[in-house]
């Protein structure tokens, strides 16, 4: 695992603005992704997890998006619409 950790910001440079535990959160993720979609031949879901990944990633790196992100806005907007339901 820390020669993984180790080796992840010169395959994803991205994964440097990552917090330490999500570093190490995303390595568990991607070893286990990998495992999985080599046992079925499939390969898109790893692909989907590493852009995820990415995104957190764009959100730690922007101090203003990350604060949006992260705020407490100490109230409930109620209910979200049915996005199938015509209105």
């Amino acid at each position: 695992m820390e020669s993984l950790l180790n080796m992840l910001p010169e395959a994803f440079p991205w994964v440097r603005f990552l917090p330490g535990p999500d570093v190490h959160a995303f390595a568990v993720e991607l070893v286990d992704t990998l495992r999985a979609a080599d046992s079925i031949g499939q390969h898109a879901s790893v692909q989907q997890m590493l852009i995820a990944w990415q995104h957190t990633a764009q959100a730690h790196s922007d101090p203003i998006l990350l604060a949006a992100l992260t705020k407490d806005h100490r109230t409930d907007f109620g209910p979200a619409p049915d996005p199938l339901r015509k209105r």
